[in-house]
């Protein structure tokens, strides 16, 4: 995947998360779940560099 397209993906997953989380709570499943994929996204795109 193209740095670009990582970075796209991360900054959605990130908002999905914050709005999900201003919506219902921090400690939501859902909320987590999103938590966590963005961890990877992040470490991905952290190892591309």
């Amino acid at each position: 995947m193209q740095l670009t397209n990582l970075w796209n993906e991360i900054e959605n997953c990130r908002y999905e998360m914050i709005s999900l989380a201003m919506k219902t709570s921090l400690s939501d499943i859902k909320v987590i779940e999103i938590s966590k994929k963005l961890d990877e996204l992040l470490n991905e795109y952290d190892d591309s560099k």
